[in-house]
């Protein structure tokens, strides 16, 4: 079985504004999700194709059978192909752009115990040329965009690169970037001076201490959507369930500032609540008594047992077998699906094929990185 830091790259997201969570959660099982088994399957796909291209020599033959044995999982799916396919066009752009071959490193378990105690990580994919440090993630899953900007794991994956690496190489600029060609075909990128980035990392090394210590404050938000107490958390249901803050308020009306933390809290509130649902559904039917709950088959749907055997007696019958199919054109996105990237865009969107509409208005919290929709007041527009 792989050992696991106690603070690791990719939960630091939590442990650094909740520093006690680290500890809670290694209390509790890690009950790995289906999703979770499938993102592992595209990066040891991905992985195979990166070293047959920079790291090692391997065969056509040899190549082959080590797909084959992939793809013979039973959660294996053609469309990780394509996004494999994106991930290795996107390193070997980052290789050609230089004069001379970078060295480039797979799967890579990086150290950055000077900054976290006894913390280490795996970095997917990472580049070295001259002063340059690329580090590169991939990640498989379409359900949460990623961004690289000011991505605490991205961040101890740098500084681990740079631990390995900076007796070997002149590195003065660091450029992280997260590969999802599921939620997107731009990967996500940012770049930093190492200085900078040597500084971040002086400034979380008293907060890393007090998370491997199990010392601080329980802190709820946004950050708690994959920790494993996040069903069980009480500083996750205060932070939801508190009514005090705003009982306190006397005006009739709720200020722009009241509305923005609700609205907050109200995104929290739902997560959380599903959380719990889930956590409690798996108790009942585990054998758990929940109080005032209780277990029940929902609704189930109806299928053919035999649908070809179905609609040939139905033929059979007088129905017409043109009432018992639907024609329908796939769309864009299906249609992307099934060329592939790559293909799609070179036959329809290089073309001028596809048009992106405008998506509709939508709220999200400040840092997102969307451009904020400029209102136009009634002068404007009969100006314009």
């Amino acid at each position: 079985m792989t050992a696991h830091a106690v603070l690791s790259a990719s939960g630091a997201h939590r442990w650094l504004p909740c520093t006690p969570s680290a500890r809670l959660e290694a209390t509790l099982p890690d009950n790995r999700s289906e999703y979770a088994d499938e993102g592992t399957l595209a990066h040891s796909i991905g992985e195979l194709k990166l070293r047959k291209q920079f790291v090692e020599p391997i065969s056509a033959r040899t190549y082959k059978s080590r797909l084959k044995k992939l793809q013979a999982d039973p959660l294996y799916n053609p469309e990780m192909e394509s996004c494999t396919d994106f991930y290795l066009d996107y390193v070997s752009q980052i290789a050609l752009q230089y004069p001379s071959a970078p060295h480039v490193a797979v799967e890579r378990k990086l150290h950055f115990t000077g900054y976290v105690p006894e913390a280490f990580g795996t970095g997917d994919c990472v580049v070295l040329h001259d002063s340059n440090l690329h580090v590169i993630d991939y990640k498989h899953g379409k359900g949460v965009p990623v961004s690289a900007f000011e991505n605490p794991q991205m961040l101890l994956y740098a500084l681990g690169a740079y631990l390995e690496y900076s007796l070997l190489y002149p590195i003065e600029t660091v450029k992280m970037a997260i590969v999802q060609p599921r939620v997107s075909q731009e990967p996500s990128e940012w770049e930093m001076p190492i200085a900078d980035l040597l500084a971040w990392g002086e400034s979380i090394k008293p907060i890393a201490q007090k998370a491997f210590a199990g010392e601080g404050e329980y802190v709820a938000g946004d950050h708690c959507r994959f920790c494993r107490a996040r069903s069980l958390c009480r500083a996750r249901a205060v932070f939801c369930l508190e009514p005090e803050r705003h009982q306190r308020q006397q005006p009739a009306l709720l200020n722009k500032d009241e509305l923005g933390d609700i609205l907050t809290r109200a995104q929290v509130l739902a997560k959380w609540a599903k959380d719990v649902e889930a956590y409690c559904l798996n108790a009942c039917l585990g054998g758990e008594d929940i109080p005032g709950w209780k277990a029940v088959e929902g609704r189930g749907s109806r299928i053919f047992t035999d649908q070809d055997a179905a609609f040939n007696y139905l033929v059979a019958n007088g129905i017409s077998d043109a009432m018992l199919y639907e024609r329908k054109p796939l769309t864009a996105p299906a249609v992307e699906k099934l060329l592939g990237k790559a293909q799609y865009r070179e036959l329809l969107e290089d073309k001028g094929h596809i048009h992106k509409e405008a998506g509709k208005p939508t709220l999200v919290p400040a840092k997102d990185k969307r451009e904020a929709i400029k209102s136009q007041s009634a002068a404007d527009v009969f100006k314009n």
